[in-house]
């Protein structure tokens, strides 16, 4: 994620934010221009002008006024929701109050998936532009039935589909289900960029041989059977030295979830070298042989060529800041381990995206 700053009077502002806190400009997030815009009012009631750029003019995505969404779309657009909610396919009841407030961190979360592919220029269809196939969420809760039984909702991914529990979006709930699973990372933002992964399989590896050819030497072959593969791993659990060819243990499931694995730190990489960037960072560790972990984020991570110059710098990266967080009695921000193998499986990713 780049900085953002009011083009009004400079504050510098976060992803997320609606108002200025300087000058008290409203702000709206432009997709088309990649960034987040003061605007003001036009004569047009919902019309908005924005400083970032002399035109188009803009109007706010629908779901701004449940304070569930910052982006814009042309004025003359006769969509009514934004690049990102315009996929949504099933909110959650938000007459109860609790779920607002879950589904605003749902969306957050999804919006900031969508700014990472939208600047990777991956093709993102919805359920009316591709019926079959097109991509489309449903946030969904679990049903207690009249005798108390549970019927729970499963994230997962289904031909474009992505079912996301709503309960994810609660920080207590994914910690207890992060902690009795045993994984070391669950975020809400980490779901969403392992199902799309299944999604980006569909479309850019599933029918392309040259590609399926190169997927299968690397992760295997995936129509081994998906159900009984699953039925393995929660029984067995993952081979005792799965990190020397896998990023965590659930990767060692079935090759499609290898894959929706690894994409989902590939986007975790590429967007926090982004924002190491947007800061300036660089490591020059003060010790005998600190040279080997000096690194400057100076390059736009999105158009790296080759997966070297997204790992060199990472590896630095993560060992500065696991170190900080440790010093706050934090876990790891990254606490898993690139072997070679994995590592190459992320160039995989990084070759797909750039066409190479």
């Amino acid at each position: 994620m780049k900085l953002f700053e009011c083009q009004n009077c400079r504050q510098p502002l976060y992803f997320e934010n609606t108002l200025c806190e300087r000058c008290g400009y409203r702000l709206g997030y432009l997709p088309d221009v990649g960034t987040l815009s003061a605007i003001d009012p036009t004569d047009h009631d919902g019309v908005w002008s924005a400083l970032a750029t002399s035109e188009p003019l803009y109007k706010f995505c629908a779901n701004a006024e449940l304070d569930a969404c910052n982006w814009m779309l042309p004025a003359d657009s006769s969509d009514t929701h934004c690049a990102a909610c315009r996929h949504n396919r099933t909110i959650p009841d938000l007459s109860d109050t609790a779920n607002l407030t879950l589904w605003r961190k749902l969306e957050l979360a999804k919006h900031h998936l969508f700014y990472t592919l939208t600047n990777l220029t991956l093709p993102l269809q919805t359920r009316i532009e591709n019926p079959e196939e097109g991509l489309a969420f449903d946030f969904l809760s679990d049903t207690v039935a009249a005798d108390g039984t549970v019927t729970p909702v499963l994230t997962g991914h289904a031909n474009g589909l992505i079912t996301i529990n709503v309960a994810e979006a609660d920080d207590a709930e994914r910690e207890k289900r992060r902690t009795d699973m045993g994984e070391p990372y669950r975020t809400l933002l980490g779901h969403f960029r392992h199902e799309i992964g299944h999604y980006v399989w569909d479309r850019q590896v599933r029918d392309d041989p040259a590609l399926l050819k190169r997927f299968r030497a690397l992760f295997g072959d995936e129509r081994q059977d998906y159900g009984e593969a699953l039925k393995r791993h929660y029984a067995n659990g993952a081979p005792a030295n799965w990190q020397a060819n896998f990023v965590s243990s659930y990767a060692t499931a079935h090759p499609w979830e290898d894959f929706a694995e690894t994409w989902a730190h590939y986007l975790h990489i590429v967007d926090t070298l982004e924002t190491a960037r947007a800061f300036g960072l660089r490591i020059r560790p003060r010790i005998s042989e600190g040279a080997e972990l000096e690194s400057e984020i100076d390059f736009n991570p999105h158009k790296a060529r080759h997966i070297e110059d997204l790992i060199d710098p990472w590896l630095p990266l993560t060992y500065a800041v696991n170190s900080l967080n440790r010093s706050m009695g934090q876990p790891d921000l990254y606490p898993f381990i690139l072997s070679a193998s994995v590592i190459e499986k992320l160039g995989f990713m990084n070759g797909m995206v750039r066409g190479l």
